[in-house]
């Protein structure tokens, strides 16, 4: 018999799942915030998350390639600077207090930056600049296996900013990226993996249900204008959580 206080974790990253997977993302931030509202305890939080992730992002990643939302050329040159940098990452444990209100900010203003493009038509098609992709994945990987996320909260503003896909490929590629650099960050961090949760499976169940609902309804439902708002909200949630949480 499931406790009810493990019942009303699943039901709050179920419903985050929901939210971030409509976008393309797989929910680490939210899951975050979720744990830490019900106290579990700080060495189970990370390797969680990320094992919530790598389910997720696998899943919602293979749903957008099927749709074809997915660039393999920005993904792989992405990739390329970020997965050692997200495996390095996840070897570095900063006091929460050095990077949670930077990061915080940033994702703030990019969540309002979205709201107001929500209003705006979308910016022209730009080619891939493939040393910046590099240069950017690595920052990015590097930021997911520090903070525990997938990245995506930090990828998908400056993909759709910098023109190189639609918004809605910009959901898939950011899924697949989120994998990908999960995995390293869990890699690197590979013995947090012992501090993970026996509900664990109860969880995993949850985030891949809120998957198989947010992502039906990013990929048939939201409108490019529809995805920008709720890439906004979700990004404006997760900058409170890194500051406030």
């Amino acid at each position: 018999m499931l406790e009810v206080h493990t019942l009303l974790i699943a039901g709050c990253l179920f419903l985050g799942a929901i939210l971030y997977t409509s976008v393309g993302h797989a929910g680490a931030s939210a899951y975050i915030a979720v744990m830490t509202l019900f106290d579990l305890p700080p060495a189970v939080i990370k390797p969680t998350a990320l094992t919530l992730n790598i389910f997720v992002s696998s899943y919602t990643s293979l749903r957008y390639m099927k749709s074809k939302l997915f660039n393999k050329s920005l993904f792989l040159y992405l990739s390329l600077g970020s997965v050692p940098a997200a495996y390095i990452g996840g070897r570095i444990n900063l006091p929460s207090n050095v990077y949670k209100p930077v990061i915080g900010l940033l994702l703030l203003l990019s969540g309002v930056r979205f709201l107001v493009q929500a209003l705006q038509s979308e910016r022209a098609h730009r080619e891939l600049n493939k040393p910046l992709a590099v240069f950017i994945g690595a920052c990015v990987g590097l930021l997911s296996g520090i903070t525990g996320t997938g990245g995506g909260i930090f990828l998908s503003p400056l993909i759709i900013w910098l023109g190189w896909v639609s918004v809605k490929q910009a959901s898939g590629t950011a899924a697949a990226f989120i994998f990908v650099n999960s995995v390293a960050g869990l890699l690197g961090n590979i013995q947090s993996t012992s501090s993970l949760p026996s509900e664990l499976p109860v969880f995993v169940v949850a985030v891949l249900l809120g998957a198989l609902i947010g992502t039906r309804f990013g990929i048939t439902r939201l409108s490019s204008i529809g995805v920008k708002r709720a890439l906004g909200c979700v990004l404006l949630i997760a900058g409170v959580k890194f500051l406030f949480g």
